[in-house]
């Protein structure tokens, strides 16, 4: 059976103020071209096909027409929820379009209910995922305490459970939206943090014979038979060195996986410059970023005038301007943001503590602190459920 892994659509997001409708659009058309001139047998989308838990409306008239788009063609989708959709929304109308063969996974409950397909060599059951946020299932999954691994754990007894009473040579694939351990993150997912720990190991999903994940905007292989397909277009400047790409995998009859990127279009390249502002305008090694996005960081020790306006004479789809100029580490105008860059909440909160008391957390403020962090997550991501 033949496979096209995408994920993290992220419908109704603009790139730095940009609007992306109209490339999102371009892609669409083009995974239904994919579709049809590589003979694909299903379609998987793991996740965060919205960008928000209340879409523009833009953006659901353009999912409306990738569902009409995929079931004209008549190959079979399944697709999950991910931590930015609003599963509920999303799953609105799930049983209904069934019938369309676009099948939508959105409730946790139903994760050992696998969409059955077959071809030649037999069945193959795909199990869906949709985003766990911990402390929203764990009752659901029967663990005590909320966290990633162990909701996903239980998760996965249930999707073993059920292959092992299909009948033999049964194939799988499970679809899962989440942080898997050795995945390299980007700036544009959304922290999915719980308990200080946000990724699960790949072990988690032993057993089957592919795993299409969502939720990291890098396309990635972590094994064989366990990849992210990335995002189809890029969202922050950290993507700038992405390959922006789809999975084509082939399954075979004994479950022996191959697979091959192929690439998605994208409006423009990015770039991350850096220089003092006249070095930018000079070099004529950028001629190469004059049409991309830019994102531009001037090291100027005085901040020059009307940098921006002189930027876009010679780069005119610069986005983003940073100042950070080249100053010895121990000077002390050294920005606050630059002490923090690369830390998380956790860390932050606990310097904060050491500066204000003159000592650290112990391990049982630690704790405090992480589970009053769980808790504004897990409410956050239930008030956007709930809208």
């Amino acid at each position: 059976m033949r496979l096209l892994h995408t994920s993290d659509w992220h419908l109704g997001r603009a790139f730095h103020r940009v609007s992306m409708l109209g490339a999102q659009a371009a892609f669409i058309g083009h995974l239904v071209d994919t579709v049809r001139e590589h003979a694909v047998d299903a379609v998987v989308v793991s996740g965060d096909v919205y960008d928000r838990a209340v879409p523009p409306l833009a953006a659901v008239e353009l999912f409306d027409d990738a569902l009409h788009r995929l079931a004209d063609l008549g190959v079979p989708t399944v697709m999950i929820s991910g931590n930015h959709d609003s599963a509920r929304r999303l799953g609105v109308g799930a049983g209904l379009i069934d019938r369309a063969g676009v099948h939508l996974r959105t409730d946790p409950a139903a994760c050992g209910t696998p969409v059955l397909l077959a071809d030649a060599a037999g069945p193959v059951a795909f199990y869906g995922l949709p985003y766990l946020e911990p402390a929203l299932v764990k009752d659901e999954f029967g663990v005590e305490r909320a966290g990633h691994e162990a909701v996903l754990a239980a998760a996965m007894d249930r999707v073993r459970a059920d292959l092992a009473g299909r009948p033999p040579g049964t194939r799988s694939v499970v679809l899962a939206h989440a942080f898997v351990t050795g995945g390299r993150p980007s700036d544009s997912e959304r922290d999915i943090t719980v308990g200080g720990v946000a990724a699960v190991p790949a072990g988690v999903f032993d057993g089957v014979d592919y795993v299409a994940l969502g939720h990291l905007h890098g396309c990635q292989t972590l094994t064989e038979r366990v990849r992210y397909s990335g995002s189809p277009l890029p969202y922050s400047f950290s993507e700038a060195t992405h390959r922006k790409s789809m999975w084509l995998v082939d399954l075979d009859a004994d479950g022996t996986v191959s697979a091959e990127r192929l690439d998605c279009p994208v409006p423009r390249p990015l770039a991350r410059l850096r220089g003092t502002l006249e070095e930018l305008l000079a070099d004529p090694g950028l001629t190469e970023h004059e049409e991309a996005w830019v994102e531009a960081t001037l090291t100027d020790p005085v901040r020059p005038a009307d940098p921006m306006a002189r930027l876009t004479e010679r780069f005119p789809h610069t986005l983003t301007l940073v100042f950070d100029p080249e100053r010895p580490p121990d000077d002390p105008d050294v920005s606050y943001a630059r002490r923090l860059a690369g830390r998380d909440d956790q860390e932050v909160a606990e310097d904060f503590v050491a500066h204000v008391r003159g000592a650290g957390p112990d391990a049982r403020e630690r704790a405090v602190l992480r589970d009053a962090f769980d808790a504004v997550r897990a409410d956050a991501t239930a008030g956007e459920a709930a809208r």
